[in-house]
């Protein structure tokens, strides 16, 4: 044999090139119960789970569709939004004159900032061995304030809010859907002339009368005129009294102009 033909230098030992170890999968017998191989064994039970959680997921889906609302309006400023549960800790902090108002940097930035700061430097600030939540006070007493608080501002924002008035705000109206009726305005009749002249009306019923955000739609109406004048006069649920500028004898006239406009 020609020196180093058919041999493998490995520092000063020689192994013949040929002596290589089989590839064989380890085996797990030594570890009964404690130990299975990736594949199939864990990766099948990763997917027997995965398709219960899907087939859940999918029939809340279909039970409970999502709670849509109507289209966004940049010109509604009487619209609150309010975000998701998950959220609603945020939003709750958001209301604290700690965190809101000129200080609004340190409820939006700040805390939530420190708050994925720690968790990102948490391997580097808690590298004992322990493992056990005893062994463990300074950082699960940590993560059980930080839970409490989070649960604590979720609760007080949900227990606070308005909840029919946001189901209100967010209700479809049949502008929405472009049901508007096919009425004719006389823009040259005084009634409408008056009622252009009111800030108020225009900024609640629109220009067009067709309604801005849920505020009602004129056009179509079922009220009569003594009914409108009244309305103008008093108010009527979330509409205040009082808001007409003119006199006595122009809401007459507007109320007969509101209350003409009706399908015939």
């Amino acid at each position: 044999m020609h020196r180093g033909k058919g041999m493998k230098f490995v520092g000063d030992s020689r192994i013949k090139a040929s002596n290589k170890m089989p590839n064989k999968p380890k085996d797990y017998s030594e570890y009964p119960g404690k130990t299975e191989a990736f594949w199939p064994d864990f990766l099948l039970k990763e997917w027997m789970v995965g398709a219960v959680f899907l087939i859940g997921y999918l029939i809340l889906t279909v039970a409970h569709p999502s709670p849509l609302e109507r289209p966004a309006d940049p010109t509604d400023t009487s619209y609150i939004p309010l975000p998701d549960w998950y959220f609603l800790f945020l939003y709750q902090l958001l209301k604290y004159s700690f965190a809101s108002g000129d200080y609004n940097v340190i409820g939006a930035i700040v805390i939530p900032g420190l708050a994925v700061l720690s968790l990102l430097l948490m391997p580097w600030l808690d590298k004992g061995p322990e493992r056990r939540p005893s062994k463990r006070p300074i950082p699960v007493a940590i993560m059980l304030l930080v839970v409490a608080s989070m649960f604590y501002l979720t609760w007080e924002s949900a227990a606070h809010h308005d909840w029919e008035a946001s189901k209100a705000q967010g209700q479809i109206t049949p502008k929405d859907l472009g049901l508007i009726p096919d009425i004719e305005i006389d823009e040259n009749s005084e009634g409408y002339q008056i009622f252009q002249s009111q800030q108020t009306c225009v900024g609640c019923h629109g220009g067009d009368l067709t309604g801005v955000g849920t505020n009602p739609m004129l056009l179509g109406n079922e009220l009569t005129a003594d009914e409108v004048l009244e309305i103008i006069k008093n108010g009527r649920g979330a509409m205040p009294g009082g808001q007409f500028s003119g006199t006595d004898e122009e809401a007459q006239i507007l109320a007969e102009f509101i209350a003409s406009l009706k399908e015939e």
